[in-house]
């Protein structure tokens, strides 16, 4: 029987991927964890523990107490806040991953996931349909340490055999968990105030396009590639995965359908920097022909399911 752990769990993705992995593999063998309290719905639903995933004695004694097989690390700073804390962000994203990789290799861990990022790519890279194996010179903090942890990922594969799996996420948004510091933060963010206060000032220029998924395929699509037979897994860095792709402005418009009196200004702070040198669109056809990826929602689905269950939120205040 698998025993998974999640480091991360009470972060956006860990959030929701955690009770999806429990529905699955089953409430008590799924060992939640994160370095501060997270949700009642973690921890009244199965195993929770406080761990730092920089704590290499307590995370070795956290996996072998419960006989754990497989790790789901999903702990980091990301983009915005690492850009105000470096050295710090470097330290927490990279020693985390090296931490992981190496009780995966001593213990002989059945499979780790890590998630990569957009971020991995740079102004050199081709923003349209920005291929899987391309130019890759990023100028962040989060991007530098993302590109790094790919090549480490692959290294343990190829030296050691430790069965790593990641995805280059895009922008991510979802109505159960806020959004925790990042670039595309704004596509969250922007639902909230729309029905609180039909208004929103957006700290990206209305044309910057970036490509977004919704966290319901983006949990689908982590699950998929964690299940998917060894064998047919052919890239060992990370995958690219598209979602689809819009700007602020389009975001706005689709908004406005739902919320008229909706109005939209732009700020661009030192986020939009950043926004410029990732991609506008990726090109994730070896994703969907390794293991089948496949994505569900698009702009205007999307916008509308946000808008309803943001609202929910707000009526049962």
């Amino acid at each position: 029987m698998e025993k998974i752990l999640v480091i991360g769990c009470a972060g956006q993705i860990g959030s929701e991927l955690t009770l999806e992995l429990r529905k699955m593999y089953g409430e008590n063998n799924v060992v939640a964890t994160d370095i501060k309290p997270a949700q009642k719905e973690i921890t009244e639903s199965g195993p929770f523990e406080i761990l730092d995933v920089l704590d290499t004695h307590r995370l070795f004694g956290t996996v072998s107490r419960n006989k754990i097989t497989q790790i789901y690390h999903l702990a980091a700073i990301l983009s915005g806040n690492a850009e105000k804390k470096p050295i710090a962000s470097w330290h927490i994203n990279m020693e985390s991953l090296l931490n992981v990789l190496e009780l995966s290799r001593e213990l002989n861990l059945k499979k780790i996931f890590w998630p990569s990022s957009i971020a991995v790519f740079g102004p050199t890279t081709p923003r349209v349909d920005t291929p899987q194996f391309t130019v890759m010179e990023p100028n962040t903090v989060y991007g530098i340490s993302k590109l790094a942890g790919e090549r480490w990922l692959e290294y343990y594969f190829q030296k050691y055999g430790v069965d790593g799996r990641s995805l280059r996420y895009p922008g991510l948004i979802s109505h159960k968990t806020e959004a925790g510091g990042g670039t595309t933060d704004y596509a969250v963010d922007i639902f909230y105030e729309a029905i609180q206060n039909k208004m929103y000032e957006c700290y990206l220029d209305e044309h910057a396009y970036l490509p977004m998924q919704f966290m319901d395929d983006a949990i689908k699509a982590t699950i998929e590639v964690m299940e998917a037979p060894a064998d047919d897994i052919t890239v060992r860095s990370s995958y690219n995965v598209a979602g689809v792709s819009f700007s602020p402005k389009e975001i706005a418009a689709e908004i406005k359908k739902s919320i008229p009196d909706f109005k939209m200004s732009y700020a661009p702070d030192f986020r939009q920097a950043i926004a410029e040198s990732w991609p506008k669109s990726i090109d994730d056809s070896v994703a969907q022909r390794d293991w089948g990826l496949k994505n569900t929602y698009d702009l205007k689905r999307l916008t509308q399911t946000m808008l309803e269950e943001v609202g929910k939120k707000f009526s049962a205040k």
